[in-house]
């Protein structure tokens, strides 16, 4: 059964699919433009020891995302 997480709580290498944006309105549109729509797959590639950033495989384009924004992209896994 998929649940719902968010983006800043997956592991590496765990793979996940876009579910939904609740991010702020400055940094939405980037996200839509880089492919961050719904049911889009998503893959944890690499996270700072301190947690802050994070980078994130998606549509063969590789996107560091701070905690604040992952925390509030939401993913089926």
């Amino acid at each position: 059964m998929n649940h719902i997480i968010p983006l800043s709580d997956l592991s590496i290498g765990q793979n996940s699919k876009i579910a939904v944006l609740k991010v702020n309105s400055n940094i939405k549109p980037r996200l839509l433009d880089i492919g961050f729509i719904k049911g889009t797959n998503i893959k944890c590639v690499l996270k700072n020891p301190s947690g802050d950033p994070s980078a994130y495989l998606i549509r063969q384009t590789l996107i560091a995302l701070r905690k604040e924004d992952a925390d509030n992209i939401f993913v089926t896994v």
